[in-house]
């Protein structure tokens, strides 16, 4: 399959979800480039999970069209199509006697586990030890993924999703799971790769300011699934739009690039 290389690398347009008589998205717009980092916020139930089920081209909208990497949802093979997107997801069943570098590989075949007669080429093979070394995974590369600490999981599971060389990385709450050492580590992680790879764009869903990688570039915020603001993100995680979406009163800080909020009164 073909990916787009010009335009935009995902474009939802005027998109409804209703599921069993209830909307869960209306009338969203969302354009992400080549090289942005995108937030996606909001409370529980605002959206977000639903939303990037269509970015990562696992569901389908009921009203509007969601282009991803230059493919019209509903006109493309989505199978073939999320080979070419890169999903992190915690909750992601990998078999526990996978070695790490086993677990990696996997991203290439979107499986928890590799088929019987893989047989990876040399450049897979090298991408996958050379993300193994970015990540800080070299002495874990032969451990089985079932004695792999949180953050391990985490840095491995980003690996995972890039083995392939994707055009898009979604990332569904990564940090989920960790201590406040792992949480940085690997978000430390997100920010090096945006160094080494500066026109990879990502889709990144977190409940915690905190939990915003450095780098990102813009953000989106859902309520009741609709988007309250979209744009650069010192211009949406603001204190007013973040207390609007949650429902409390915050103030919303930033310091040397990370983001926090403070104060919970209900409005």
């Amino acid at each position: 399959m073909d990916v787009r290389t010009q335009g935009p690398v995902l474009t939802v347009d005027s998109v409804d979800v209703v599921r069993a008589g209830r909307t869960l998205l209306g009338q969203v717009e969302l354009t992400v480039r080549a090289g942005e980092q995108w937030a996606l916020l909001g409370p529980n139930g605002a959206g977000k999970s639903t939303l990037l089920a269509l970015c990562g081209a696992r569901a389908h909208p009921t009203a509007g069209s969601v282009e991803v990497l230059g493919h019209r949802l509903g006109r493309v093979d989505m199978f073939t199509l999320r080979r070419h997107i890169g999903h992190v997801d915690p909750r992601s069943r990998i078999e526990p006697d996978l070695t790490v570098r086993q677990a990696v590989l996997t991203g290439l075949v979107a499986a928890a586990d590799l088929p019987r007669r893989f047989d990876p080429t040399p450049a897979q093979l090298g991408r996958a030890e050379e993300l193994i070394d970015g990540f800080g995974l070299r002495p874990r590369a032969d451990a089985p993924w079932s004695v792999l600490s949180q953050g391990e999981r985490g840095r491995a599971l980003i690996a995972r999703a890039l083995v392939g060389d994707p055009d898009l990385l979604l990332l569904d709450e990564p940090t989920t799971g960790l201590d406040l050492a792992a949480r940085e580590l690997l978000l430390g992680a997100l920010a090096d790769l945006h160094t080494r790879r500066p026109q990879l764009a990502s889709v990144t869903v977190t409940h915690h300011l905190e939990e915003l990688p450095a780098s990102t570039t813009h953000a989106l915020v859902l309520a009741g699934g609709r988007v309250l603001a979209a744009g650069p993100v010192d211009q949406v995680v603001t204190s007013a739009v973040i207390s609007r979406a949650f429902g409390v009163d915050v103030e919303v800080e930033r310091r040397r690039g990370r983001w926090s909020a403070i104060g919970a009164a209900p409005q």
